[in-house]
């Protein structure tokens, strides 16, 4: 984050020496708010570019064997930008190389599921994902895993059969 404040900053004042030299190439006749505008402008430039292609550019550094399983658009008043085009600053990776099928149940998988947010260190989130009832639940110690055929209990939340990461686990 140091290193984007830094060029920030490097922006403004390349923006700024750019408006100036525009400044002495018209004899002084291009107003002088004109340098911290330019300057201004470029800093907020900088910074809309770099939360518009954090999700590409995060996402092709991820892992071989990684998946985005899910984005996460996002639209807020202080950017209002964003309501043109929504911006993705979280987004869910699941690391479905190491997906481990249960012995007792084979239709229940394990997977760990990253949760990726801009300017946040990532999460990780052990899920079991059930591929024939289509659910998922968080990995704990007081889990207990159905036999085959058996029901649910409440712990299990209900995926739709298209649902990314339940294609993504089930597949793989």
């Amino acid at each position: 984050m140091i290193w984007e404040l830094i060029a920030t900053i490097c922006a403004g004042f390349g923006a700024a020496g750019i408006a100036l030299i525009l400044r002495k190439i018209t004899n002084n006749k291009t107003p002088r708010w004109f340098i911290p505008v330019f300057a201004g402008l470029a800093m907020l430039g900088f910074q809309i570019q770099g939360e518009y292609t954090w999700f590409e550019l995060t996402s092709s550094r991820l892992p071989a064997g990684y998946e985005v399983v899910r984005t996460v658009p996002e639209q807020t008043l202080l950017r209002p930008w964003s309501y043109i085009e929504p911006q993705v600053l979280r987004f869910i990776a699941a690391d479905v190389a190491q997906v481990s099928t249960n012995s007792i149940n084979p239709d229940i998988k394990m997977v760990k599921l990253y949760f990726y947010e801009r300017r946040a260190i990532a999460r990780v989130v052990p899920q079991v994902i059930h591929c024939q009832q289509f659910a998922r639940t968080d990995l704990t110690e007081n889990l207990n895993i159905p036999l085959p055929l058996a029901s649910l209990d409440a712990n299990w939340h209900t995926l739709s059969q298209d649902d990314p990461l339940l294609k993504a686990v089930c597949n793989s």
